[in-house]
Formats: C-alpha cells, structure tokens, sequence
C-alpha cells in the first residue's frame, strides 16, 4: 500500500473517531433529554442548548470529511456503502436532518408550549434515532452480509443491515453517544443538584455501555464468525478492547468522587477512542466482508483505492486541511466556551 493511500485511511479513521467524540456527544445531548423529569427538565435543556447550541453544526465537519476522503480516496467503498446500505444511510441523514430542524426551530419558533413541545420531542427522538443508524452503519460493513449477487430486494437491501448483529451495534452505539454526552454535561453544570443528576445519568450510561458492548460479541458469536475471529485474534482488538473496559470502572467509581470534569473528559473520550482503534483493527485492511454465499472476494482498501496521483493529491489536501481546521477549530472552541461569552449570552 503506497504511503498516501495508509496515509488517507489514518485520516478518515481520525475523522470518524471525532465525528464519535463530538457529533456523538450531540446526538446523547438529545437522548439525555428523554429522561429529564420533574422541575429540572427546563433547567436541563437550558444547559443541553447552551451546550452545544455554540458548536453543534461545526461537529458535523467530521463527516462531511469521512464522505469526501471515501469518494474521492476510496471511490468503490463509496459506491458499495451508498449502494447495498441507501436504507439505513437515509435514515441516518433524516434523522441529522430533523434534529437540526427541531433544535432551532423550538429556540425561535415557541409561539406555544404544544408546538415547543414538539420540538424538543423530534429532537430528542429524531438523535436516539441517528445515533442508532449510525451504528448500523458501523456494523454492516463488517458483519458479512453485504450480497452483490443477492436476487431479491430483501436480501440485497434490508438483510446486510437488518439483523440482530448491526441491531446490537446500534444500541452499543447509542450507549456510548449517552456516556460522552452525560460526561461532557458534567464538567456543563455549575449547579450541585444538576451536576449530581447527570453524574447519575453518566454511570448508568457507563453500565450500558458495558452491557450493549456484551451485546455485539454474543450477537457477533452467533451471527458473524468471521467478524467474530477478527475480534478475538487482532492484537489490536483485543488490546484496545480491554484497555477500554478496563477504564470503564475507574471513571464509573470516579463519578462517585467527584474529580475533575477535564479528567472525566480526557477518560471518556480515551475510552471511546479505543473501541473504534479495536473496531477498525479488527478489520482492516479489509473495508467491507461479503457474504460468505456470494463467493464475492472482500473489498480492502489496497483495492478499493483510486489512482495514486489522486491518493497523493488527496493525501496532501487532507495536511492543508488539518493546519488550517484544526486551529480554526481550537479557537471556535475556545471563544463559545470562555466564560465571558456565556455570561453574556445569559445576560442577553
């Protein structure tokens, strides 16, 4: 594999780390809202908003940089992705769609509290919605089930994503968008009784974490032998995996604690950052498995690669990129986030 080739491929794993990291947290932020009850319900969504509200279309950068690196670096994982996968891809994108609609309209369109109701319930649906399609997506690539020979409609575009193994990912993946959300909300809240609950939202996310991750190896056991082997003989995998388990019990008993939110963030997002390292060592070079009864050869990246002068091209696009966003980036983050914008955005 020529340098710019594994070079491109590193760079769209970093930008689906950080689509996880930052666009997952957003999805969790509206999930979270499902389980607001009582007086504090308001004062949570006030805190979710002012948030995320600064940053939230910036998180998508991330994937609007993973769909150009595949359709320019990696044109034939592209097409099979938009090909065999279009169902679950269209519902991840309405679902982005809807929630970013939700969101601004019920900030300025609160005309009355039944229409102002129903946004904050399409928002909050319309995110545990993508979140999960988003792990589907994850899922189906690897779980084997993609037929390019599949005569039937079912078997070509509902089988290599419906199934109790890409189910079982898109819970794992709604657990983890939960987690980082209720980590980050956290270090958010100034307030005893507001910090205390997602504090408590942050462990139980924890837990599900654990047991959805249970979930996609049993269900990966069961239904994907192949995916299952790569999982349980890749160094890789193993070691990141376990690592990532392993610092689940120290930040969930650290809750209790009350360390410091930077240290919650840095160990939360260190966590997710190993299951995706375990994820895509389990795999690659291999970008998607085909069904074992379709006699079709898996598609690598090696061979899915384009040209090698667009891969150079593309390779040094991607540096530019890097130095000009990743700065613009640091100070979005840092002028939205400083304290004396929030107390003016409050006193406004």
């Amino acid at each position: 594999m020529a340098l710019s080739t594994l070079g491109n491929t590193v760079f769209l794993a970093i930008a689906l780390v950080f689509y996880i990291l930052f666009g997952g947290a957003d999805f969790g932020a509206g999930i979270l809202e499902l389980f607001s009850r009582g007086d504090q319900r308001r004062a949570h969504r006030d805190l979710i908003a002012s948030a995320i509200a600064p940053v939230w279309e910036a998180n998508h950068i991330w994937l609007i940089l993973v769909v150009v690196i595949l359709f320019v670096g990696f044109p034939e994982i592209y097409l099979e992705l938009t090909s065999w996968l279009f169902i679950p891809l269209m519902c991840l994108l309405v679902g982005i769609i809807l929630r970013g609609c939700a969101f601004t309209f019920r900030h300025y369109d609160t005309l009355t509290p039944r229409l102002e109701g129903l946004y904050a319930w399409t928002y909050s649906l319309s995110s545990l919605w993508s979140a999960f399609f988003l792990g589907i997506l994850a899922g189906a690539p690897i779980a084997g089930t993609i037929n390019p020979l599949a005569a039937s409609f079912q078997d070509a575009y509902v089988t290599p994503w419906c199934n109790p193994l890409c189910f079982s990912i898109g819970l794992f993946t709604v657990s983890i968008c939960t987690m980082l959300a209720s980590v980050y909300l956290v270090a958010e809240a100034n307030e005893g009784q507001m910090t205390a609950h997602f504090r408590k939202r942050a462990r139980y996310a924890a837990l599900l974490t654990l047991a959805t991750g249970a979930l996609v190896f049993i269900a990966a056991r069961y239904y994907s032998s192949a995916l299952f082997n790569n999982f349980t003989t890749s160094y890789t995998s193993i070691l990141a995996f376990a690592i990532a388990t392993v610092l689940l019990a120290p930040m969930w008993w650290s809750l209790e604690l009350r360390p410091s939110p930077t240290v919650l963030r840095i160990t939360s997002g260190v966590i997710v950052t190993l299951v995706l390292v375990g994820w895509y060592g389990a795999h690659f070079p291999i970008a998607i498995y085909y069904s074992a009864t379709s006699n079709t050869p898996n598609l690598t990246f090696q061979a899915a690669a384009s040209q090698l002068p667009t891969q150079n091209s593309l390779f040094s696009a991607l540096i530019i990129g890097v130095i000009i966003i990743f700065p613009a980036l640091f100070i979005l983050l840092k002028i939205f986030k400083s304290a004396t914008f929030k107390t003016k955005s409050e006193a406004n």
